[in-house]
């Protein structure tokens, strides 16, 4: 098994550094040790396997990258099909997460107007309907159902966790 190694970022320095995973490496270590910064020494940020870093004087890049890292967006994947989406300014990431907080809304909105079913068949032709929205809120919903209440406070935690990234990102 080839073992590629994440990128570390150290914000301070605005340097990037390949590091194999301590587990790769002894199978017995802790793996929550943190990568310092061999410059530095502050921590780094570990961006993922895909993480292409900006030029070391581009300061306007770096701290973009940074904000990234700070509302939780990172380039991990397997390294063969990408990270996904990545916003490519400020302005964009905040309409990304503007989006994600009211595609987050408009779950809550089911789950509030939701009729809950009474009985076992009535939780089978929900679960029918909407085996996607109750998935998201539980992996048990086919089996025992999942309540309104549940629901709700899934997707408020979601708004609350968005809200505050959102937040982060505006600084």
């Amino acid at each position: 098994m080839v073992a590629y190694k994440p990128h570390y970022a150290c914000f301070s320095c605005q340097k990037t550094f390949k590091r194999y995973l301590l587990k790769y490496v002894d199978r017995n270590a802790d793996i929550s040790v943190d990568a310092k910064c061999p410059q530095c020494g502050e921590l780094m940020a570990n961006m993922g396997l895909d993480f292409k870093s900006p030029a070391k004087n581009d300061d306007k890049q770096w701290q973009y990258i940074k904000s990234l890292y700070r509302v939780g967006i990172t380039f991990h994947s397997c390294g063969c099909s990408g990270p996904g989406y990545i916003p490519e300014d400020k302005e964009t990431l905040i309409s990304y997460l503007e989006q994600i907080r009211s595609d987050y809304q408009e779950s809550l909105r089911f789950w509030r107007n939701r009729t809950e079913p009474e009985n076992k068949a009535e939780r089978e032709k929900d679960y029918q309907r909407n085996w996607q929205k109750l998935s998201t809120v539980s992996n048990k919903a086919k089996k025992e159902g999942v309540s309104n209440l549940e629901g709700i406070d899934y997707w408020i935690k979601r708004i609350h966790e968005i809200e505050e990234r959102l937040r982060i990102a505006a600084q």
